[in-house]
């Protein structure tokens, strides 16, 4: 049987040259989050603007995160092109709207989460009110600085505009607010897996798909790039989502930087509780080897992404 690129990736053998040294995603990835986190600290300066709201922004921004969102977004213009200084730049407003989502669910109307990244949530540390103002003014400042890349030396404006609007829509009513909504509305109900699946596409995998598509978008990727990335993208958006449901059963709570139980003591719909914890992790796994057949068209250039969608469903927080 013909090797996967998934089998290979993981294993850092996407090309077995011997001139060719074996892709280290470790290094790869703190290189990346290394590089979103220095542009984060740079946009969102509190010593310019010292202020509490400042200060609750930097709070939820600055801790442990994955980074997950910004890397792809990377990963999936360096795939398509050249990842520039406007990819970076576009990478951090993703991270903003991120955070913002997460500072709105951990309210109490919403999950009432006292823990997020290893610290106390926005509300615990501040109060609800400096929450929800500070996840507002993190979502108007990643679209204030997602019109400031239009300043940029490798901007391509027609590229930026439909960029914006596709991460908008990704965040908005017809993405991630409605699947929140679903998911709050779904509390105490039996989901089957077509309407759990339609609910985190939404809640979980438009951001996540934004944030690849306008990787490729901004370096100008053709049509065949972008539709192999947005494959790529729904179904490791789909895989995030169904781990995080078994890490929320089985995860430890000092890893994540977040209880465990939660979902449970809620009544949500899981994968976990909808097919068990051993099938739910065989749907992630054979997820990620779609995402991974989708990008075959990228042959080496794929290896951060292939790699990214592997510690999808290894990682343990």
């Amino acid at each position: 049987m013909k090797q996967t690129i998934s089998s290979r990736a993981a294993r850092g053998e996407m090309n077995s040259r011997p001139d060719r040294q074996a892709f280290d995603f470790k290094a790869y990835l703190e290189e990346k989050r290394s590089l979103v986190d220095d542009r984060l600290s740079e946009i969102l300066d509190c010593s310019r603007v010292d202020s509490r709201l400042c200060r609750a922004m930097v709070h939820s921004l600055m801790g442990s995160g994955k980074r997950l969102r910004p890397v792809l977004c990377i990963s999936a213009a360096e795939a398509a092109g050249h990842a520039g200084d406007t990819v970076l730049q576009a990478s951090c407003s993703l991270e903003m709207i991120h955070t913002y989502s997460l500072i709105h669910d951990d309210l109490p109307a919403m999950d009432d989460d006292a823990l997020r990244r290893g610290r106390p949530t926005c509300h615990v540390e501040y109060d609800e009110a400096t929450a929800i103002l500070a996840g507002d003014a993190l979502l108007t400042l990643a679209f204030e600085n997602l019109t400031g890349c239009a300043v940029k030396p490798d901007a391509d404006a027609a590229g930026l505009l439909r960029v914006i609007r596709i991460i908008a829509q990704a965040a908005g009513y017809r993405g991630m607010i409605e699947g929140q909504m679903r998911d709050i509305a779904a509390e105490g109900e039996n989901l089957a897996l077509d309407p759990l699946k339609e609910m985190h596409s939404l809640k979980t995998g438009a951001l996540i798909k934004a944030s690849v598509v306008s990787g490729a978008l901004l370096v100008c990727a053709d049509e065949k790039q972008v539709t192999a990335l947005a494959e790529y993208a729904e179904n490791i958006g789909l895989a995030f989502q169904v781990t995080d449901d078994i890490l929320n059963v089985n995860g430890d709570p000092e890893k994540m930087g977040k209880a465990s139980g939660t979902d449970s003591a809620r009544g949500k719909s899981t994968y976990p509780a909808l097919m068990g914890p051993e099938k739910a992790a065989e749907y992630a796994e054979n997820l990620v080897n779609n995402a991974l057949q989708a990008i075959t068209i990228f042959d080496n250039k794929a290896e951060p992404l292939a790699a990214l969608a592997t510690y999808i469903i290894k990682r343990d927080k």
